[in-house]
């Protein structure tokens, strides 16, 4: 049987522009787990109390609440998710080493290839040539995680998918508003075909936010944090 307690209420506290809660809603949706998504309009209307109350540590988005257990942090509450409905869809190999890989992986995405690629997005017209070539030696460093694999997950998406999973979405998002080419079939072609694999997947269709939204909502931000209006942040 699935780990106890699967059949509490299962809220998400998220933001539909945030690539993070995606994160939370691609495991639960692999694992068949129903679940509630409470948008988080934090960016029009400041935060909730729910979320201060469930979340008064870091007070971010995304937030998994089950039952009345309440977890922070996007890759923790996969790792969560996981484990508690255990039956269910494996997120995280079953080998120790495996295991180890993925989360060494999927590390390295979120503190090399994140930030280097989110300067590409943030960066006035004359510094976007050179924070694309650093993002494109992060990323390229990343591609090895695949070689040899449909998924990093290897035949199925797996933990490390989902860690990078809004690459996808986000990465060509940024090269269309900012006007560059960053993953392409010369610069990273295992990363590009695994581009189309992954946004090609039902799960991938069905969740992601609708493309003139987030590309609109996307391009008016970038040009207020370039004109300073606002600090660039994640």
């Amino acid at each position: 049987m699935a780990g106890e307690g699967e059949k509490e209420r299962v809220r998400v506290f998220g933001l539909w522009a945030s690539p993070f809660s995606l994160r939370v809603e691609w495991a639960l949706k692999l694992k068949g787990v129903e679940y509630e998504f409470v948008n988080e309009d934090f960016l029009t209307n400041g935060k909730s109390a729910e979320l201060l109350h469930y979340n008064p540590v870091t007070k971010k988005i995304p937030m998994l609440v089950h039952g009345e257990k309440a977890l922070a942090e996007s890759l923790v509450i996969v790792e969560y998710i996981d484990e508690v409905w255990s039956d269910g869809y494996p997120i995280l190999p079953k080998d120790p080493y495996e295991r180890a890989q993925a989360r060494f992986w999927a590390r390295y995405a979120e503190d090399q290839c994140l930030p280097t690629t989110y300067a590409i997005y943030t960066s006035p017209e004359e510094e976007v040539e050179a924070a694309t070539k650093a993002a494109q030696q992060c990323l390229s460093t990343l591609e090895e995680a695949l070689k040899g694999k449909k998924f990093f997950g290897g035949e199925k998406i797996g933990f490390l998918d989902i860690a990078v999973g809004w690459f996808p979405i986000w990465f060509r998002m940024i090269e269309e508003i900012v006007g560059v080419s960053l993953v392409n079939k010369e610069s990273l072609p295992l990363l590009d075909a695994w581009f189309d694999r992954f946004l090609a997947e039902e799960l991938v269709k069905g969740t992601c936010p609708p493309k003139e939204k987030l590309y609109s909502f996307n391009r008016a931000r970038r040009e207020q944090i370039i004109s300073g209006k606002i600090h660039a942040k994640k």
